[in-house]
């Protein structure tokens, strides 16, 4: 083990004591200490689920990157191991970027990651040259291969950047060979998606451009994860500086998902569908995984680059992971829904049926900011249809964040301006749904510093951060005319 991921794992722990008052989310995954961001390795290793992040101890900011590590048996209640990674190679001493993991037929964990190092041109500038490598480990420590790194700008096509060479996800092919994906992008930096092969998981090549971007959805694409689900292949992907399509996409880096079909012998993907996977504010760089039980699950970074330095660097911690959402695909669509474990931690239940008004309401033990709650609304009839409906939420007489709902437009937004946040910065974000007749269903997850809205069973979702003062747990409903609901409301217990 290198001095410097030893100086890591002290410091983590000794700041971890330092810091144990620290308010931090309950059953989201955050940064032990310091700065998170990408979700890394996600797997299934030795009876537990692994995940690594992108990770800088040091500071709340991002800075060079190392992998953060952290372990649980139900995807939410997760406990920290030492750090796993450090730049202390010269392949990786710019950072150990994003990459994934898998089991290895001896038993061995096996890591894959972007090794970046600094290269002088001949201008004088100094860039980034990223590279693919791995580690080997037991699920708590791992040795980087002496054969690292194992891609480099020699196995990219003629057209790819050594500079934007990312992210491998990795799989094993029907015959038992290794495969990966990972980001590039052309010399204009439009995004293309390569695939890689190997014997064994140490030696790779080069095979071929999977998909290009050909200008449609941003410009580099990020962390990409190809899978197969319900007789369909799945490509999702998170590119940067996309440009809206009408309600579909947002500015700035998003995430995108391709639906299609794979030939495995051509290893050619034909794309028939695309879709955003997320319709809100703080999501990005999912991962997802197969588990034990057949499940596709997919976690995510719960944040917005345009949003995250703008916290002091005091701050103890910065990031954190978005709620495990199981995946189908239903109708030619991606489906996401909280995984079935949370219904594990429900407790203190509430209902409310057939509650009918208009103007302002507030029911009784309906409040909190670690719940899960279902709203379902809809018009008195279909000649009466109300304008708006809404739900505020970690609400006070100063602070809230809301999600509304116009059955006319059938557009859902989130909204957290009145959060307590002093900047002029991301606070909307709006969605087209299927709102059948002024009909829709909300699933709205609160914990501690985040929402995630899950519309009509997983239609969409909406994410969003709020570091609102965790006093403000109050929660009402508006409505613009006379709407019906019913309310299921269930504290999470940890």
């Amino acid at each position: 083990m290198s001095q410097t991921l030893r100086d890591a794992r002290k410091y983590e722990e000794i700041t971890e004591k330092r810091n144990e008052n620290e308010e931090k989310p309950a059953f989201h995954l955050s940064a032990r200490v310091g700065w998170m961001n990408d979700p890394n390795g996600f797997s299934f290793y030795d009876g537990k689920y692994h995940l690594f992040y992108q990770y800088h101890p040091y500071n709340s900011h991002w800075g060079p990157m190392h992998w953060g590590h952290a372990v649980s048996e139900d995807l939410l209640h997760w406990t920290y191991l030492p750090a796993a990674l450090a730049p202390d190679t010269v392949y990786d001493e710019a950072g150990c970027f994003s990459g994934s993991a898998l089991t290895l037929p001896d038993g061995r964990h096996l890591l894959m990651y972007t090794g970046v190092c600094k290269e002088h041109q001949s201008d004088g500038r100094i860039c980034d040259i990223q590279a693919q490598c791995i580690a080997i480990g037991d699920g708590r420590d791992y040795e980087k291969y002496k054969g690292n790194p194992v891609l480099t700008q020699k196995d990219l096509p003629d057209n790819g950047s050594k500079y934007d060479f990312r992210d491998p996800k990795m799989w094993i092919a029907s015959d038992g060979t290794y495969r990966c994906v990972a980001g590039n992008c052309t010399p204009d930096r439009d995004g293309q998606i390569l695939l890689f092969s190997s014997p064994d998981g140490m030696n790779w090549k080069y095979d071929k451009i999977l998909i290009a971007n050909n200008g449609r959805f941003g410009t580099m694409w990020e962390c990409p994860d190809f899978f197969s689900l319900d007789g369909k292949q799945l490509l999702i992907v998170s590119p940067m500086d996309m440009l809206p399509h009408g309600l579909e996409y947002h500015n700035g880096n998003g995430t995108l998902c391709l639906i299609g079909s794979y030939d495995e012998k051509e290893e050619v993907f034909t794309e028939e569908k695309d879709q955003a996977v997320d319709y809100g504010i703080d999501f990005y760089a999912p991962q997802t995984i197969l588990s034990p039980d057949g499940r596709r699950i997919m976690i995510g970074w719960m944040q917005n680059w345009d949003t995250c330095n703008l916290h002091s660097p005091e701050k103890a911690w910065f990031g954190q992971m978005s709620l495990p959402r199981e995946l189908s695909v239903v109708n030619g669509r991606l489906i996401q829904k909280p995984v079935r474990e949370l219904n594990n931690l429900h407790g203190g239940e509430v209902r409310y049926e057939n509650v009918t008004f208009s103007g302002i309401k507030m029911l009784e033990k309906v409040e909190g900011r670690k719940i899960d709650m279902e709203v379902s609304v809809r018009p008195i009839d279909e000649e009466n249809m109300y304008q708006k409906f809404m739900i505020r939420f970690a609400q006070n007489d100063t602070y809230h964040t809301s999600v509304s709902f116009r059955p006319r437009e059938s557009i859902v937004k989130v909204d957290r301006k009145f959060s307590g946040t002093r900047r002029a910065v991301i606070h909307q974000r709006r969605s087209r749904v299927n709102g059948k007749n002024g009909e829709i269903k909300l699933r709205i997850i609160l914990d501690t510093f985040s929402v995630e809205i899950f519309i009509n069973d997983g239609e969409h979702v909406m994410s969003a951060t709020m570091y609102t003062d965790t006093s403000a747990d109050a929660i009402s409903f508006l409505a613009d005319g006379i709407v019906t609901m019913d309310v299921v409301k269930y504290e999470l217990l940890m």
